[in-house]
């Protein structure tokens, strides 16, 4: 494809693009003009970087260059809409093609849109014709669905876009079906130049053994809502809203339907404006939804998947991640829903409720994209299992709680290393337990005027009791339900009679003076 010296000069001028986005065109274009006629080329850019009006620029200069059509490929309904106006707003006539569409007309448009299960249905009945299509645009290219179409394009330019060029699939990498990946403007950049927003992240550490990975590489929802509509977690979730988003427009993301609903339950019974969302929602239902989402001062949103793609609210100010996941891409889509900037918006709260954080590193993180899209099954590898990751976990008292042991210099206690040095020195393990007790009774003591002060805290190291139980179970390899839950029980009671029988005790071996009577 050769181009003048005018077609580069008028690719420059654009149509409200940013320099980056300017680069990027011109990037693309020189790759496909250097390029035979079947090249496969992705493009990555974070979400809010503005691929949509990247690719949309670059239909309306292919069509004033060239004298063959495009289509865009998109994989929900919602997408095709969102990309046939902004292919509108750049002046290129378009004609969507669902499954109420004319065709006897599709002579007169010289751009598509369609959704990949449309297209492949009208295609496969040949009431398309796509003699004459010279590029194909691929929306959210990393999902798997648009490469049966490939074999009907096989003299066309194909360009897909994505976020994460991490097929959504292991086994079928997105590199067999690419031949090149340009790299765009890095998060980082973005939030730096004032594009994005920049992530407040705040992670809460999560036991995710009981979670199944099922054949599509992530957790299975039945062992997500199992973990996740249990009442310690649901109290946890409520917990960190109230901790880091309370009074801020919130997008809550679950694994389930009903996990969902019981997140909704809990809000509304703490008193909060919150809505329920997922794909069973009629489409007036949905609109509905989201229009009082929209104009509702610290509204909650509640929802299932539906809301990682093609949604677009810059007024939302915390992102609520309720779920675990293994796709490096649907981290970055749920994220990503609160990057959007505002006059008054630069920041957003991210908290994460499902060691992903900790899994695929802070969002935005400096990620070789090229490697990853080369070598996609050398980076799964190194991603953590979630026992390795669970044995890192160090638990960090909430601000709001670490005030009521402000006198204590330290309150962290290693069960871990607590267990190793008892099996080396020859003791029994039930000693590592009691240590445990008697450093969470000091931080009591140490923080109280009598005992009953002291027993009113112990109340309050519930998640670290848990933590620690959950820990020790782990080193004695004994972690059956029942028995953890019992040992939560007898932790509570034990830690409840020392403080009552040691008050007086610790509380002069800490002040060097009994307690007052």
């Amino acid at each position: 494809m050769s181009v003048s010296k005018l077609e580069l000069e008028d690719r420059r001028v654009g149509k409200d693009l940013y320099s980056y986005q300017k680069g990027a065109i011109d990037k693309i274009f020189k790759a496909f003009e250097e390029s035979p006629d079947d090249y496969h080329l992705l493009y990555q850019l974070p979400t809010g970087g503005g691929k949509t009006v990247i690719f949309s620029e670059i239909v309306r200069q292919y069509l004033k260059h060239h004298k063959k059509k495009v289509l865009v490929m998109t994989h929900r309904i919602e997408l095709c809409k969102q990309t046939s106006n902004m292919l509108t707003e750049f002046a290129v006539v378009n004609k969507v093609i669902d499954s109420k569409a004319d065709l006897s007309d599709q002579g007169n448009y010289s751009c598509f849109v369609a959704m990949v299960e449309t297209l492949n249905n009208r295609l496969t009945d040949d009431k398309l014709d796509i003699s004459d299509i010279g590029l194909v645009i691929i929306d959210e290219a990393h999902y798997n669905s648009f490469t049966k179409l490939f074999k009907f394009f096989s003299q066309s330019f194909i360009l897909g876009v994505t976020a994460t060029p991490l097929s959504s699939s292991i086994e079928l990498p997105m590199t067999d079906n690419y031949d090149e990946l340009i790299v765009g403007e890095s998060i980082e950049s973005l939030i730096n130049n004032g594009f994005l927003s920049r992530a407040e992240m705040f992670s809460y550490n999560v036991g995710l053994t009981s979670l199944v990975v099922g054949a599509n590489g992530d957790y299975t929802v039945k062992s997500s809502e199992d973990l996740y509509t249990d009442n310690d977690m649901l109290t946890k979730l409520l917990h960190a809203y109230e901790e880091r988003s309370k009074g801020k427009k919130t997008l809550i993301f679950n694994n389930g339907i009903n996990t969902s609903l019981h997140v909704y339950d809990t809000f509304r019974r703490a008193g909060y404006a919150i809505a329920h969302l997922d794909n069973t929602n009629t489409k007036k239902e949905r609109a509905l939804i989201l229009k009082w989402f929209k104009k509702t001062p610290g509204a909650i949103l509640t929802s299932v998947s539906i809301l990682t793609t093609g949604f677009d609210e810059p007024t939302v100010e915390s992102i609520i991640l309720n779920r675990a996941t293994k796709s490096l891409t649907l981290y970055y889509q749920m994220i990503g829903r609160g990057s959007r900037i505002l006059k008054d918006k630069n920041t957003f709260s991210v908290i994460d409720l499902g060691n992903n954080f900790h899994r695929f590193g802070p969002w935005g993180d400096d990620l070789d994209w090229q490697r990853i899209f080369r070598s996609p099954n050398y980076y799964l590898d190194s991603i953590l299992g979630d026992d390795e990751l669970e044995s890192n976990f160090r638990y960090e008292m909430p601000d709001e709680l670490r005030k009521e042991f402000s006198k204590s210099k330290d309150v962290y206690f290693d069960i871990q290393k607590t267990y190793v040095d008892s099996i080396r020195s020859g003791e029994t393990t039930k000693v590592v337990l009691e240590r445990s007790i008697e450093q969470h009774a000091k931080i009591c003591v140490e923080n109280s005027e009598d005992v009953y002060d002291a027993l009113a805290l112990a109340k309050m190291l519930g998640d670290d009791i848990d933590f620690r139980i959950q820990r020790y179970t782990k080193c004695i390899s004994k972690s059956t339900f029942n028995f953890v839950e019992w040992l939560k029980d007898d932790y509570r009671k034990k830690l409840n009679s020392y403080l009552r029988s040691n008050f007086d005790d610790v509380f002069e071996s800490i002040h060097g003076y009994p307690p007052e009577d």
